[in-house]
């Protein structure tokens, strides 16, 4: 049986982009029920979203009464994605009132439901709104954290609705996988390949995607934890829910990943971190010359994840908390799982991801293969398959850790 969806559509300019959304979850095999608000109607009409969706559509509790629409499209649903969700309707919903066929619809689902916010910068940061997402939140509604870009008319700021593709990974995430022990978990995920400058157009790189953390990153949202996420030189579009911090070096990633760990439940560093950098970075460009280049020295970076793994350790014995559950990614190319327990031993991490890299291995992939070693357990295989699976199955492993 097709998975049903409910797309409920706030009136909102961003009514629009919900017809995309709309798009990929039919294509992709989903069996979609579009109930808008009145106002919605004003923004995309009911011949749009019946032509696109292949059924008939209202805003009404009153049409089609003998099928009992107000009940029956809540208690079938598999998933409830309300996308606007405007501060209107948000506070609507936290409140329970049922005056239209949407509201009555979120009353009466006992399915995963989950909230795009849309709206301007300063309704998003009013208290009423925040506590109305706080209370969504904590009846286990996912309220993904809205983009940050441009607004109706010349504003700019947060609350612009995320991308439709990013939105539909985050329900295909929950679909697959909902709940599962990170809801009001505060979580850091780092993604992505660092970049040591040698010059203002050279540098020193690796091959890293940030595929792998941007998976991680929006599992976890899925879950319903509240996500931060350090990404180092990614060309992806931000996981809807997620705050997105950019760096470029190990120094700068070093900096964002302990400031956002002070108040973190858990920590996955995912991204690939140079292990060296040029002593000195050249302010001008390097000219080729008949002469030999001058050589390169180089120097050690930080070790983060270590330096994460050392941090907790004293922290703890003072009594001051620090991330329950600490992960690291270890990418070998040879003797892999010999490498990986020794640097399970050496960075004071939970679990190690390790998996094996090289040419259409790991990075740059749509799909990966790991080991993770367990610091207290026998180690789990997790068999080649799509980024998105490994990362439910390292927050199942986390899921088991938390206090």
């Amino acid at each position: 049986m097709k998975p049903r969806v409910v797309l409920g559509v706030g009136g909102g300019i961003a009514a629009y982009k919900a017809c995309e959304l709309l798009r990929l979850f039919t294509e992709s095999g989903h069996d979609v029920q579009v109930v808008p608000t009145r106002d919605a109607l004003k923004f995309v009409g009911e011949a749009t979203w019946a032509a696109l969706s292949g059924k008939a559509v209202s805003a009404e509790v009153w049409d089609a009464v003998e099928e009992v629409p107000h009940v029956r499209i809540g208690q079938l649903a598999d998933l409830v994605v309300v996308a606007p969700a405007t501060a209107d309707l948000m506070a609507r919903a936290a409140h329970g009132l049922a005056n239209d066929l949407l509201t009555n619809t979120l009353l009466t689902a006992r399915c995963p439901v989950v909230f795009a916010p849309a709206m301007h910068t300063e309704m998003w940061e009013h208290a009423a709104t925040r506590a109305n997402v706080a209370t969504l939140r904590e009846r286990g509604v996912v309220v993904v954290e809205p983009a940050v870009g441009r607004l109706t008319g010349a504003d700019t700021g947060r609350g612009r609705l995320p991308e439709p593709a990013e939105i539909f990974a985050v329900c295909r995430g929950i679909l697959r996988k909902p709940g599962a022990g990170l809801a009001g978990r505060r979580v850091v995920v780092s993604a992505g390949g660092t970049r040591e400058a040698i010059d203002p157009v050279r540098f020193i790189g690796n091959r890293s995607s940030g595929l792998q953390g941007y998976a991680l990153a929006r599992a976890a949202v899925a879950r319903g934890a509240e996500v931060t996420l350090v990404a180092a030189n990614v060309g992806l579009a931000d996981p809807a829910g997620a705050r997105v911090v950019r760096v470029e070096s190990a120094i700068q990633l070093r900096e964002a990943v302990l400031a956002a760990a002070e108040d973190a439940d858990v920590v996955v560093m995912a991204a690939a971190v140079a292990d060296f950098r040029p002593v000195r970075q050249a302010t001008t460009k390097i000219k080729k010359t008949s002469d030999d280049p001058e050589p390169i020295y180089l120097v050690k970076n930080p070790d983060i994840l270590a330096e994460l793994g050392e941090v907790r350790r004293e922290r703890r014995q003072g009594g001051k908390p620090y991330p329950d559950v600490l992960v690291g990614f270890a990418a070998e190319t040879d003797d892999v799982l010999a490498n990986g327990q020794a640097k399970l031993a050496r960075k004071g991490c939970d679990l190690l991801v390790v998996n094996q890299v090289g040419e259409n291995l790991a990075f740059g992939t749509p799909d990966n293969a790991a080991t993770v070693l367990i610091a207290d357990g026998d180690p789990v295989e997790i068999p080649r398959g799509p980024k998105e699976d490994l990362a439910g199955i390292v927050w199942d492993l986390v899921a088991t850790r938390l206090v």
